[in-house]
């Protein structure tokens, strides 16, 4: 951990000072901590160092705290290291901010330890005074189809866990069929699609991917995808910049039905009212002339080559049931849907069948619960007062549970893009220090005020947190490990590794 920052002050001649400067620091500093180092949990300790140095003297909390940052994975950034395509460009520009943000001395980083194992809420309670939960979402929600227990149906989180190298996810993944349909109609579906359809050497050369996941897809026998939304064009939930992920795909050709984009003007001006529904919808369009002209030119990929593998465009199609023999997957059923400009969706009766011999779902993620703290089942998640984040006794009791908070999806649910994130802790943060400024003694209500306690607590038991330095260890090794190849980065996945390369000398 960081060394303190009197230690120049202290010695054999000098512990009265030494003693009275800590004492002072300790007394004088909020401590916080924050559950979970993925963008909720780093952009709410910034924006409460930032609000807390601007506000704090006005509410009487004063301008300094401390933020303790915990992690059960080795390594932070959570979402954006293992929850996103690996593709996506943007990625490391969103990584490299969060990393920023905790090269701050008053962000102490605690990987690879967990909560409600390794540390619990009253041990927590005991030295911070205020708890923020940000554990985000790592589990699908249920299909809920007949047949969505046959083999060959899988969950995109699982699959994403695969190709992101997730430090306890899948090592080989079952890439053996020819046909696949995912069903979903927002980013993940996307990525899952993409991915599906991706050649092997042009995604190791533009992105981390570790070899397992490179060796997987050089295996890919998948020439033939459907992608299936429930809903029209305008209700569909994709990104602009997804869309033009799905554009630029070697070897892939688009197939769209024609009828699909047969937009009446209700919709069109319902469409119109929302600016990124419009780009949205306008880049559908441009997907649609785009499959048009692969189609007239011999069923080409974008840039006009011979495609060997066709990627189906479904609007309107929710799927009703999994069908299987000898219990795996060989085909979907589908119902074709129609959609109104109030985005109500009806169902038409008319069904057909398309072989397939895997299903992925992306419909979306599960927040997980979190050990001693109430779960919103109906909200998918945590139990908190009128989404304010000030978490409550359970769903249904709106009493509020004093120091304890929850930004993110473990607030509102899985819904919202990482940068609706800031936003969401702006408003936590808010409600934190409005508390924090009613409390006693100035909020500083944590009994034990040492704050090299809870690393006492955590070496007694046998656990070795991986701080920000040895982050950047891992770090500085996957760079390197990844320049021997051409790459900015190469993913080390096994969880050993990490902690050999962040603890060593």
């Amino acid at each position: 951990m960081l060394l303190s920052p009197y230690r120049h002050f202290c010695g054999p001649a000098r512990s009265w000072r030494c003693d009275t400067l800590k004492r002072m620091a300790q007394d004088s500093e909020l401590r916080i901590a924050v559950i979970g180092a993925g963008p909720a949990g780093v952009y709410s300790s910034d924006i409460f160092l930032r609000q807390l140095k601007k506000l704090g003297d006005e509410l009487g909390v004063g301008t300094q705290a401390r933020i303790d940052l915990f992690e059960k994975l080795p390594v932070p950034f959570g979402l954006v290291r293992y929850g996103v395509a690996p593709d996506h460009p943007s990625i490391k520009f969103i990584a490299s901010a969060l990393e920023k943000t905790l090269d701050n001395p008053n962000i102490h980083l605690y990987c690879d330890v967990e909560f409600g194992k390794d540390v619990t809420i009253d041990e927590l309670l005991d030295r911070y005074d205020a708890v923020l939960f940000a554990t985000g979402a790592v589990k699908d929600k249920p299909l809920g189809l007949p047949g969505a227990d046959l083999d060959g149906v899988y969950g995109a989180a699982k699959f994403v866990e695969w190709y992101d190298g997730y430090p306890t996810g899948a090592r080989e993944w079952p890439l053996e069929a020819e046909e696949v349909a995912v069903i979903g109609g927002g980013n993940v579906a996307m990525d899952v699609a993409r991915e599906l359809m991706r050649n092997a050497d042009d995604l190791k050369e533009r992105t981390d991917i570790p070899d397992n996941v490179y060796e997987g897809i050089v295996k890919n026998k998948a020439k033939t995808l459907h992608l299936f939304i429930r809903r029209g064009v305008a209700q569909a939930k994709f990104s602009v910049q997804e869309l033009r992920e799905m554009e630029k795909l070697p070897g892939v050709q688009l197939i769209i039905n024609e009828d699909d984009f047969e937009l009446d003007d209700d919709t069109i001006e319902e469409a119109g009212k929302d600016k990124l529904t419009r780009q949205m919808v306008e880049e559908l369009f441009a997907i649609r002339e785009m499959a048009e002209d692969m189609e007239d030119d011999g069923d080409t990929d974008f840039e006009g080559n011979p495609a060997d593998r066709k990627y189906y465009i479904h609007f309107n199609s929710a799927p009703t049931e999994v069908l299987g023999e000898d219990g795996k997957v060989t085909a979907i059923r589908v119902e074709k849907t129609e959609t109104g400009a109030d985005g109500k969706m009806h169902r038409t009766g008319v069904f057909e069948e398309y072989p397939v011999q895997a299903v992925y779902h992306a419909i979306g993620y599960r927040p997980e619960e979190v050990t001693g703290i109430a779960y919103d089942a109906k909200g998918a998640h945590l139990a908190n007062a009128n989404g304010d984040g000030r978490i409550t006794v359970s769903a249904e009791d709106g009493e509020i549970r004093e120091r304890l908070y929850a930004t993110g999806w473990a607030k509102r649910g899985p819904v919202g893009l990482i940068g609706s994130t800031k936003s969401d802790a702006l408003l936590i943060v808010t409600n934190m220090l409005e508390d924090l400024a009613k409390a006693a003694e100035g909020g500083r209500v944590a009994p034990d005020r040492d704050p090299e306690s809870i690393d006492r607590l955590l070496e007694s038991r046998g656990i070795k947190p991986i701080d920000f330095a040895g982050w950047k260890r891992i770090d500085a090794f996957e760079r390197s490990e990844g320049a021997q190849e051409g790459r900015e980065h190469k993913k080390v996945i096994e969880p050993e590794q990490m902690r050999s390369l962040a603890h060593a000398e």
